[in-house]
């Protein structure tokens, strides 16, 4: 038997969408998920033997993972992909993966809109590569005798 993984992304509406492999989100065909109360999630989370909530100890040793990662992964795409589609410098994004840096405050909004919406994000770059006029050459300089 093969596995396969299947990444979804939770929409404003409550809907699930599929991400495709080329970034592209698909509705699927499943009743949203219904709004839960903070209470009951964590009576719930408190009563699963198996998944306890985190202690706050607990908390302050766990490994905190970029959220650009997760975004990225997500996605389903590389490192390599995913600078290269939102035209993030391929050295930032992986100094923001590994810790070595934080994105800043314009940074994180980009990613919380890449995070947002996607298609639309690529959607945007797409047409304002088609409007960019190319630059004019400079002309040589001449040398005075």
């Amino acid at each position: 038997m093969k596995n396969k993984t299947t990444v979804v992304r939770l929409g404003g509406d409550g809907r699930l969408r599929r991400v495709n492999s080329d970034g592209s989100l698909t509705l699927l065909k499943i009743k949203p998920i219904p709004d839960l109360s903070e209470e009951f999630i964590e009576a719930a989370a408190r009563n699963d033997p198996d998944n306890p909530p985190m202690t706050a100890q607990q908390l302050a040793k766990a490994r905190h993972v970029p959220r650009v990662r997760t975004l990225r992964f997500t996605l389903g795409m590389s490192q390599q992909e995913f600078a290269k589609r939102y035209r993030i410098p391929l050295g930032t994004l992986r100094d923001w993966e590994q810790g070595r840096t934080e994105p800043d405050e314009a940074a994180r909004a980009y990613i919380d809109v890449i995070a947002h919406d996607p298609e639309h994000v690529l959607n945007a770059l797409r047409a304002q590569r088609k409007k960019s006029p190319s630059r004019p050459k400079r002309p040589a300089s001449v040398s005075s005798q």
